[in-house]
């Protein structure tokens, strides 16, 4: 009986459940899952992938299974579409106060002031910039000598921002020459932007 043969219907957004849950479902939690990761983890863009997965896994909820192969080419335009559309926004968004969220390049910190959170020598340490953005903890350098907890630095290179060389504020000049250098870094700032 070659009438009675049937022939499987595939339904793409209807793939079989994986641990009971939809496709739909899975991608929604684990783009919730992603989100939750970039709130513990600042900075490392799971937010970007979260987002995307989840409104992937949103969208799919809807989708018919009656589209057939038009339903995983249109969960990968809204996947495509809202990437690049999250990751934009991400790298717009200022968390701090316009100007101070984000660190543009690594000489943007040349100059910057700073304190030692960690004891600073020629081979270790690590300082807090007042301007260092989302992540304001550096590895640092000292150019001479050690430079206690708790003390003012000044960067003087930021050797490509993952190891900055400071030198002690009491070396850069005193109070009035600081306020000086501070005020000629924010306006140049302000002329760039």
């Amino acid at each position: 009986m070659v009438g009675s043969l049937a022939v499987p219907v595939f339904a793409p957004a209807q793939v079989d459940p994986l641990f009971g849950l939809s496709l739909s479902v899975l991608l929604f939690l684990a783009g919730a899952g992603l989100i939750v990761g970039e709130a513990l983890a600042p900075g490392t863009h799971f937010f970007v992938l979260g987002v995307a997965l989840l409104t992937a896994g949103l969208v799919g909820l809807f989708i018919p299974a009656s589209l057939g192969i038009l339903a995983p080419v249109i969960l990968t335009v809204v996947v495509l579409a809202t990437t690049a559309v999250t990751l934009w926004g991400y790298r717009k968004l200022d968390f701090a106060a316009p100007g101070r969220g984000q660190t543009l390049s690594s000489d943007s910190l040349k100059g910057q002031f700073g304190v030692v959170t960690e004891r600073v020598t020629k081979s270790e340490g690590q300082v807090k910039l007042e301007d260092g953005g989302f992540n304001p903890y550096y590895q640092a350098r000292s150019i001479d000598g050690t430079i206690e907890e708790g003390e003012e630095v000044l960067v003087v290179d930021p050797g490509g921002g993952n190891v900055l060389k400071v030198e002690r504020v009491a070396a850069a000049g005193d109070d009035i020459d600081r306020a000086l250098e501070r005020d000629r870094e924010r306006s140049t700032e302000s002329e760039k932007a």
